[in-house]
């Protein structure tokens, strides 16, 4: 049978890093179906990374979305009961991370060790990761930015620490982390504000409450306008403070960017541009998110990755040309 694009372009990724071993592959194709099906935009910009990293970007997302999905499965449809299902992944994990795979491991954690052993990255970020995913399984709503920010930590912040070192730095790495993980911050911030309403049906909130509760807001209220489809100015002021608050953390987290490795610079700035422009949809919508889904239409999502290309391409073959010559990367 004819190979499709999708598994052309795959196997050109597999290739580029190196990796021939048939389970590793199988398993990194997981992981990169994962990220094409359910993370569209941030699968766009990796499209704009060398060939060889984005395995290992497929891998970080596949094995984070896996466990999300988990959690999103209060009722166990999914194949048992999650508390369960989510301490056999974390066993899985920690198995492959020391370097002795449990046998019938799942491909998402196959990848994920072979990443992390591939760029060394620390045990830490993923049991903080885990510890986020089980205060899904008991938390439904955050009374404070501070209680908000230890989840966020291990769900978004975490991601930012991980990817760094695939993404590789013209800085000492310590010096580009804090951005790393505000970015990280302000794509799930961004997620929340975009989602209110699919979380509340999950039961859950995840706005500070005493942020909402300034401008009049409760779970009572955004239950309400989910329900009737009616918005309320109360919901649309604090929504548009909240927006706010995010834009200002994309820009701190602005100065990272130039402290990336040059080819990996035009794929960090698309996912930022598009990401930041989801808040602009939420405003464009009047900051209704209780009764649709807001999404940067795919015109747009092309307008901005296109003419990246074509610097990711010029600074692939920049980084080459100094390869042979054996000098390092500079920005």
């Amino acid at each position: 049978m004819r190979a499709s694009a999708a598994e052309r372009a795959g196997r050109v990724e597999l290739d580029a890093a190196g990796l021939t071993d048939p389970q590793l592959r199988a398993a990194y194709a997981a992981c990169r179906a994962l990220h094409a099906e359910h993370g569209r935009t941030y699968f766009l910009a990796t499209r704009l990374l060398p060939p060889a990293r984005r395995v290992d970007i497929h891998a970080l997302y596949g094995f984070a979305r896996f466990a999300d999905e988990i959690v999103d499965d209060p009722d166990g449809a999914g194949g048992g009961d999650p508390h369960t299902r989510l301490d056999a992944l974390d066993a899985e994990l920690a198995a492959a991370l020391a370097g002795a795979p449990l046998p019938g491991s799942r491909p998402e954690v196959l990848a994920v060790a072979e990443t992390a052993r591939r760029h060394d990255l620390d045990a830490s970020l993923f049991r903080d990761f885990m510890v986020s995913m089980r205060m899904d399984l008991t938390v439904s709503d955050y009374a404070t930015d501070d209680e908000l920010a230890v989840y966020v930590h291990g769900s978004a912040a975490v991601i930012g620490l991980q990817t760094l070192p695939v993404l590789g730095t013209v800085v000492p790495r310590a010096e580009a982390e804090p951005h790393a993980a505000l970015l990280g911050v302000a794509f799930q911030i961004t997620n929340f504000l975009r989602d209110v309403g699919e979380d509340l049906d999950r039961g859950r909130v995840y706005l500070p409450a005493d942020e909402l509760a300034a401008f009049g807001v409760d779970r009572e209220l955004l239950t309400w306008s989910r329900r009737t489809g009616r918005p309320d100015p109360r919901i649309r002021r604090a929504l548009a403070h909240l927006v706010a608050r995010t834009r200002a953390t994309y820009r701190r987290a602005d100065p990272g960017i130039p402290m990336l490795e040059p080819v990996s610079r035009a794929c960090v700035g698309a996912a930022r541009v598009l990401y930041a422009e989801i808040l602009d949809e939420i405003a464009d919508a009047g900051y209704d998110v209780l009764t649709h889904r807001v999404a940067v239409p795919n015109r747009r999502r092309a307008a901005v990755a296109l003419p990246r290309l074509g610097r990711a391409l010029a600074a692939r073959g920049t980084q080459l040309a100094r390869e042979r010559a054996g000098r390092p990367s500079r920005g």
